[in-house]
């Protein structure tokens, strides 16, 4: 796809608009951008594009899209808002990094998607590719935007792609090499309106994909299992549950890979350093595209042994007079927060609560099991998971302004042996900019709760 001297509008600066913006002027776009907010709250965004010939249309700004040839939607950014609606009346094509990325590139590319897990899995499946020697993007929700990557790359370069509901709903013809979906549960129903929309924007990773591509599902996972006769790719399964007749499964205490004809030995599961099932599923996840792709098994079983997580996502933080914080920022929805819960030693003290993206929090409260002996909430969701978890006879209940003195409450309130778990269950957005902000919030409440 040539871009030269086309009209780009972005809409949405932030880092994916940022990076869109180096991209396209380095191909020779002209650059257009629309942003709801002021001059004022994208000052550090600006700044990074001041060597850059564009035109801004900020706060509540006019844009004449008569001379627009294509429009890059910022994933965040809702496909209902007033600008989307006269692009589409003109036929105006509307679309997101990762599609424009793939339209200008023939790299190998791996995309990652499901509710929880892609993170992890994203990380590791980069490090045994860079292990294996291969030159490797690991982008998309992670790091710099792809688009900025893509047109510093070589044709051999692989790219793996965290790709959200919110990117993959505005693809037409992205089509990966490989393609993952981690798991399905309700999230961002906030956004997508109904669970089958939700679903719908992540069955577009494998959408396009053909006979020379790879899908890989979780068998365990019943919603993904029913996919199975809507792929026209080649499918590869795993379970952390099942005996499968061909696929990833765990047999004597072993990751296995059972190809149909014969069956090989990969690692013993408690060899992995990231706890929790959860993390079990997400290292057959990444075994089961390396395998894919023909990577060494060898260079695959020492990159497991030695990787060790990602930040924010069931990270040790420091144990103090014997209580032990760790930080899963990351969970940003119940059922991520139910598997920090089910990984983490009881007993627990648990901090939740944020940004109220239209999900239910009985499961939530269920899977504390006698594990979880404190709850303490924060954000918008506070009042929300208190009147669940008093519903279900969980009393034992602080409601507290900040991060800052949640980890100040939860530790008064601790015991010898006790852990401390930031899992909010919910977004960070009603008082965070990220879920990164949010843990390392937390992380530094950690920390100078140590020096006093």
């Amino acid at each position: 796809m040539d871009i030269k001297n086309k009209n780009i509008l972005i809409i949405g600066l932030g880092v994916s608009g940022v990076s869109t913006a180096k991209a396209i002027n380095k191909l020779g776009a002209n650059i257009w951008i629309v942003d709801s907010k002021c001059e004022d709250e994208l000052v550090e965004y600006i700044r990074e594009l001041e060597q850059i010939d564009v035109k801004y249309f900020l706060g509540n700004s006019d844009v004449d899209l008569e001379h627009i040839d294509i429009a890059i939607k910022s994933p965040g950014v809702p496909l209902e808002i007033p600008i989307i609606k006269s692009l589409n009346e003109k036929s105006i094509e509307v679309i997101t990094d990762i599609e424009l990325a793939y339209r200008l590139c023939e790299n190998k590319f791996i995309a990652i998607t499901g509710t929880n897990g892609k993170t992890t899995t994203t990380t590791l499946t980069g490090e045994i590719l860079k292990n294996a020697d291969k030159k490797c993007h690991v982008t998309g929700n992670i790091g710099v935007g792809i688009l900025w990557e893509v047109v510093n790359s070589s044709e051999e370069d692989y790219f793996v792609i965290e790709a959200s509901s919110f990117q993959l709903e505005s693809t037409i013809k992205f089509k990966p090499k490989v393609s993952l979906v981690t798991n399905i549960t309700p999230d961002h129903l906030n956004w997508h309106g109904t669970l089958e929309n939700y679903i719908k924007s992540k069955k577009k990773i494998f959408k396009n994909q053909d006979k020379g591509d790879f899908t890989v599902l979780n068998y365990d996972d019943p919603v993904l299992r029913d996919m199975e006769k809507e792929l026209n790719s080649q499918l590869v399964f795993f379970s952390s549950k099942e005996k499968l007749k061909k696929g990833l499964y765990i047999k004597d205490d072993y990751i296995v890979i059972n190809d149909g004809k014969e069956i090989t030995k990969v690692i013993k599961y408690d060899e992995l350093k990231i706890p929790g099932k959860h993390n079990l599923e997400n290292a057959l996840s990444s075994i089961a595209i390396c395998w894919a792709l023909g990577i060494d098994i060898e260079i695959i079983r020492n990159t497991l042994r030695s990787f060790e997580g990602v930040e924010h996502r069931l990270e040790f933080v420091k144990e103090i007079n014997g209580v032990k914080f760790y930080n899963d920022s990351k969970g940003t929805n119940p059922d991520a927060s139910i598997k920090a819960i089910e990984a983490i030693n009881s007993p627990i003290i648990l901090i939740a609560g944020g940004m109220d993206k239209g999900g239910e929090f009985e499961e939530f409260i269920s899977s504390f099991d006698g594990k979880v002996k404190v709850l303490v909430l924060l954000g918008e969701t506070a009042e929300k998971i208190k009147e669940t978890a008093i519903n279900k006879d969980f009393k034992n209940i602080y409601i507290v302004k900040d991060i800052k003195e949640a980890v100040k409450k939860s530790f008064e309130i601790s015991d010898i042996g006790d852990n401390i778990l930031l899992s909010p269950a919910c977004a960070s957005w009603d008082m965070f900019k990220s879920y990164e902000e949010r843990g390392d919030e937390f992380k530094n409440s950690v920390l100078t709760l140590r020096e006093a």
